[in-house]
């Protein structure tokens, strides 16, 4: 293990900041460390939107769930798949973009996952927290119009960042025998396994040192798995001009 390692194994969701602001510079050099980052092609089809005015955090905060750490953090940000910066480019050139496939829409959700990955992780290597926010979805329209996103782009996620004001425990993840495999995908998964993953679970749920609840992973995924979510966003994205073709 490396203290790299070390720091992406201890991440969890800080949902309580303490009232430490954090700077413009804090934030643009957290960003700037992030856009290493793979991207493909190059195409770095991402922007990020850092959201300041109160108003329009309420209303985000609101949509989400609502989520009252989206107003309380000292830094939020939207996370935008966004391929209209690359149609600018296009046009410099005198060339027409080809618009509405699948793998664009694919490129430029992972480019800008990758991307968020690294801010978060280079914010809590400055001992700062976070947690993401794909409460935005419930309303992505809403927030476009909020923050005047255009065509060729859309809300990802969001996400708080700040000086933690709690320290809840790592969240114990799937063994790496459960992802991890050697030249095919597994014939079956493994039962056993998950029956042990449970009962970690299931002591985490019952002993952290808030919102106990008595809970398996199975059970919750059951749960999450038989519910439609967001049935509304295929025809938003259809709308901002992804998952066309």
């Amino acid at each position: 293990m490396t203290p790299t390692m070390d720091q992406m194994r201890a991440h969890r969701s800080i949902r309580k900041f303490t009232d430490r602001t954090v700077g413009d510079k804090t934030v643009q050099a957290i960003v700037s460390a992030a856009q290493g980052a793979a991207t493909s092609h190059f195409v770095q089809a991402y922007t990020v939107i850092q959201v300041k005015n109160r108003e329009k955090r309420t209303a985000i905060a609101q949509l989400s769930g609502p989520q009252a750490w989206v107003e309380q953090a000292p830094v939020f940000l939207v996370f935008c798949a966004d391929l209209s910066r690359l149609e600018t480019a296009c046009d410099m050139q005198a060339s027409a973009m080809e618009k509405g496939w699948a793998e664009q829409f694919v490129t430029a959700t992972v480019d800008v996952a990758l991307l968020a990955q690294n801010v978060l992780l280079a914010a809590e290597s400055l001992g700062m927290g976070g947690v993401f926010i794909g409460g935005i979805r419930n309303d992505p329209q809403t927030v476009c119009d909020l923050l005047a996103i255009p065509d060729q782009a859309y809300p990802v996620f969001g996400m708080c960042l700040g000086w933690p004001a709690h320290d809840p425990p790592p969240k114990p993840r799937l063994p790496v025998e459960a992802v991890l495999f050697t030249d095919r995908y597994p014939e079956t998964h493994d039962r056993q396994m998950l029956s042990d993953y449970d009962r970690i679970i299931n002591h985490y749920y019952l002993h952290r040192n808030s919102n106990l609840r008595d809970e398996t992973w199975t059970r919750q995924m059951a749960d999450f798995m038989g519910r439609i979510i967001r049935p509304h966003m295929k025809a938003f994205l259809e709308k901002k001009g992804f998952f066309l073709k």
